[in-house]
């Protein structure tokens, strides 16, 4: 398998019959634990009102993160910008960059991350436009990472210098367009949005325009990633994830459940249905079955990097499973 860099996106997953602190907790030991294992950055994902997901509040938990790691790239996979002013991300981001120089990502996504209420709270004190405007949010946001101007009157502390890297984030060919206009690094939600995976990914690269940023193009899609060391085991796991998925888009949003035996067998056809089209970018099983999945994603996409997420219920069993990912890519030897 060749040596693609792997990543790890994080939703700071709250189980059931845990809280958010406990999640803080397991992601400040999983990105430890990632950077021990050689993986290249950890993202933490913008969600709002989901009881499941305690990564909200994402600038914060990238610091809580980042002071419990030294070497890996932390950031945000990402920032849903049409809920913010991008001068207050510029001041988040350029923040935690000048607290971890040289670590820090920020992943910039169009959506809101949420339901349309909450969006509706979250975006109460913004002027109108959303996610009509999300370009020139993008244009601007950029801009306070840069050296001052002469006569720039509104500008980032920090932030001003700092120069954040940005990555687009999509789930189809708008966010593939936009990355390649600006010649920005770009990242596919195919974890949980896969439709569109090959066609966005093929927009980006043929429209794709060297910049200062980038001289060429460099793709990160998103794949789920359930390992064990048994295929029966791993499927078990898996089982949580499928539950989540099933319960979100029935409007039965919650908790991380506890894996259950026989999941899929119990399921009616528009369950199946939901499960088919959100987790179709998914591998699960031994270290030999992940190992061929891995390459024949690799094969796919011919991804630069690959983020793996992966939301297993016991933290134990969640930090072995990245264990064996990273072995199956040759991150480390076993």
């Amino acid at each position: 398998m060749p040596m693609t860099p792997l990543s790890i996106l994080d939703l700071a997953p709250i189980v059931e019959g845990g809280d958010a602190a406990q999640a803080f907790k397991s992601s400040a030991d999983l990105a430890r634990h990632a950077e021990a294992l050689g993986y290249n950055r950890y993202w933490l994902a913008e969600h709002h009102n989901f009881p499941g997901i305690a990564s909200a509040a994402t600038a914060v938990v990238i610091g809580h993160v980042a002071a419990a790691t030294t070497t890996i790239r932390i950031g945000a996979g990402g920032v849903m910008l049409p809920n913010h002013a991008p001068l207050v991300i510029a001041e988040q981001f350029g923040t935690l960059a000048t607290l971890f120089p040289g670590r820090i990502d920020l992943g910039l996504g169009r959506a809101p991350g949420t339901d349309m209420l909450t969006a509706q709270a979250l975006r109460r004190s913004l002027a109108p436009g959303g996610a009509d405007s999300f370009p020139n949010d993008v244009a601007e946001l950029i801009r306070y990472f840069e050296p001052e101007q002469d006569g720039q009157r509104v500008r980032a502390v920090p932030g001003v210098g700092t120069k954040v890297p940005v990555w687009i984030l999509g789930s189809s060919t708008y966010g593939a367009q936009l990355a390649a206009m600006i010649g920005l690094p770009y990242a596919f939600a195919s974890h949980f949005a896969p439709a569109d995976l090959d066609h966005a990914i093929a927009v980006y690269r043929d429209r794709f325009t060297p910049s200062k940023f980038l001289d060429r193009p460099y793709v990160m899609p998103g794949l789920n990633v359930t390992a064990a060391e048994k295929d029966k085991d791993a499927r078990l796991l898996f089982s949580s994830v499928q539950q989540a998925v099933v319960n979100l888009r029935t409007g039965r949003p919650g908790k991380l459940p506890p894996p259950v035996e026989g999941y899929e067998d119990r399921l009616g056809d528009p369950e199946r249905g939901i499960l088919d089209h959100a987790l179709s970018c998914a591998v699960v099983g031994s270290p030999a079955t992940v190992k061929a999945g891995l390459e024949a994603f690799l094969a796919r996409t011919g991804a630069d990097e690959l983020m793996i997420t992966g939301q297993i219920f016991d933290h134990a069993a969640r930090l072995r499973s990245f264990e064996i990912v990273a072995h199956a890519a040759g991150l480390k030897t076993q």
